[in-house]
């Protein structure tokens, strides 16, 4: 979850496409360079641990659009399925909040 929050704050799309389920991608991906992201809060995990094969993390993402005077704060919450395959976590995906 975290390096794909990284990823999405440097502006990756090609880290996060590589980390999303091929059944769930979208056919294609962009990041948008009018968003900062400015923190990230982990509200809650369940399973993800070694030896699990499924996993959920709801976080807070939070980030700023725009620029200068015209900016806004805001909150991406959601909540994130993860599923363990061929020796590696994937993105499945998430319900927004």
């Amino acid at each position: 979850m975290r390096s794909r929050y990284t990823a999405f704050a440097v502006g990756d799309a090609k880290y996060l496409a590589g980390s999303w389920h091929p059944g769930t991608r979208p056919d294609s991906l962009q990041t948008d360079d009018d968003l900062s992201w400015t923190g990230l809060e982990i509200l809650d995990t369940e399973r993800g641990r070694p030896g699990d094969t499924r996993g959920v993390v709801e976080f807070r993402a939070h980030f700023r659009q725009g620029h200068g005077r015209d900016a806004e704060n805001g909150v991406l919450h959601e909540r994130s399925r993860f599923v363990f395959q061929s020796g590696r976590w994937w993105y499945l995906d998430g319900v927004l909040s």
